[in-house]
């Protein structure tokens, strides 16, 4: 029993050193982690990712999270009785929904975050994206093509946002105190309107602004999935454009490859799609050889 002991300390003492490499790599660096799907709903996902987070900042690396929270967002206006409407995969946010959209993203989701960190020994600040105007945003319209090529169809889905701007100052004070930032993704307009932003589109510009050495986003997939059905470890660019033309790449995972691409072409070094239902997998992704999702470079 007592050989059987020392074995397994062996096997633990082997993982701890090939994380070394890692370690040595990102001390001081910025990490930017989309936390969406299955590990914001079951419990022992949600420990498992704060406690990611804690361990990330006690060894040196600086994790900035920016947050989803569609299915918090449906159950609530649900139970209001407000039908939600989408259109190219975003929420049509105008009057009763965007005050829920806010309400739960900035009151409820936000603070269950930083206080799962906080539990978990992390000291976390949970902000919106209108706190010290860190995204600034304008309204976004959805084009569609029409029989007269020339006039579109123009669709108002109401206060959706697109990222104008991004101002770090916050962060970097955050940061320079050894907080953690936890961040809902809503934007302030430049009157001040309130705007919903999709959270990946969120990370992914703030990863540029940041000049992060990674962006990953959390999913509730293994990774990207070829054409043969088989994960595939590591994307470049050509090879994402090649498969998103060809449709293999298609419907949701669409707009969490865009987000990775624009994060590459704005100077973040590698971007990770991985799956959030399974446990610690931030840790296993970044600190380990074989990783756990697909990881996209240029």
């Amino acid at each position: 029993m007592a050989n059987m002991n020392v074995e397994e300390l062996v096997k633990k003492a082997g993982i701890l050193l090939e994380s070394l490499p890692y370690l040595r790599a990102f001390a001081g660096k910025t990490i930017v982690i989309k936390y969406g799907g299955a590990a914001m709903v079951q419990e022992d996902l949600k420990a498992s990712f704060a406690q990611d987070i804690t361990l990330m900042k006690y060894i040196g690396i600086d994790p900035v999270v920016v947050h989803g929270g569609g299915p918090q967002i449906g159950k609530t206006l649900e139970r209001m009785g407000i039908k939600s409407r989408f259109v190219d995969g975003h929420r049509v946010s105008e009057g009763e929904t965007l005050d829920v959209v806010e309400m739960v993203l900035v009151g409820k989701v936000n603070k269950e975050i930083v206080s799962l960190i906080s539990e978990a020994g992390g000291r976390a600040v949970g902000l919106s994206g209108k706190d010290g105007r860190l995204v600034e945003a304008e309204k976004m319209l959805i084009t569609k093509p029409t029989e007269d090529v020339d006039r579109p169809e123009i669709i108002d889905i109401g206060m959706v946002g697109r990222v104008t701007k991004i101002n770090t100052e916050i962060l970097v004070t955050l940061d320079r105190d050894n907080f953690i930032p936890v961040i809902a993704p809503v934007g302030a307009g430049a009157g001040g309107q309130t705007y919903n932003i999709n959270a990946d589109t969120v990370a992914a510009e703030i990863a540029t602004a940041l000049k992060a050495e990674k962006l990953v986003l959390l999913t509730d997939t293994a990774g990207i999935w070829g054409a043969d059905k088989e994960l595939i470890p590591s994307l470049d660019a050509k090879t994402i454009n090649e498969m998103v033309r060809s449709g293999v790449i298609a419907g949701g995972m669409l707009p969490k490859v865009k987000a990775c691409m624009r994060a590459l072409e704005g100077g973040v070094k590698k971007t990770h799609i991985i799956d959030g239902r399974v446990r610690h997998s931030v840790l296993l992704e970044i600190f380990t050889d074989q990783g756990i999702g697909t990881q996209i470079t240029l």
